[in-house]
């Protein structure tokens, strides 16, 4: 006795909403498994064990596919900017010396926060660039002023 194509149906949604419960498992392919072969029985009217043999065949497929999904997913997500550490987003921030380094240690302010800091003997009001994050503590280093070119000569009065 065949089941009925909107058994199918029904599992492919009880698999699909199992899956907002579960997320980052197998469940939302093999929901369309099911709803692969609800779409075969509605167009064929497959036999029990044929549906069964396709349920598992499109479960196998698309958990495969699922798998490449992931990874290619996982792929981008460590290539992009990381989330919620803010420490690794600092890197190359720019900031100002706000008490000044004695000892390798000061404060150094990068935009409305004060951060504890290590690195070179620095005054204060000096331009630094982050360069590593310690635990809490930035390392920085100076920033080189601009180098100002020399005014051009004025053109000879003939």
């Amino acid at each position: 006795m065949p089941v009925a194509w909107w058994a199918w149906i029904i599992l492919a949604g009880v698999l699909a909403l199992a899956e907002l419960h579960m997320p980052g498992s197998y469940l939302v392919w093999i929901a369309l498994g099911a709803a692969l072969t609800s779409l075969a029985h509605a167009a064929l009217g497959v036999s029990l064990e044929a549906q069964l043999a396709l349920f598992a065949g499109a479960s196998a497929l698309s958990c495969a596919i699922g798998f490449f999904v992931y990874r290619d997913l996982g792929h981008r997500r460590r290539h992009q900017e990381p989330l919620n550490q803010r420490s690794l987003a600092m890197l190359g921030a720019r900031g100002i010396v706000c008490e000044r380094f004695v000892n390798g240690h000061g404060k150094v302010r990068l935009g409305d926060t004060v951060w504890l800091a290590a690195g070179p003997d620095l005054a204060e009001g000096s331009a630094v660039v982050v360069s590593a994050v310690s635990g809490t503590r930035l390392v920085v280093q100076a920033v080189a002023p601009p180098a100002v070119p020399d005014p051009p000569e004025p053109a000879g009065i003939a």
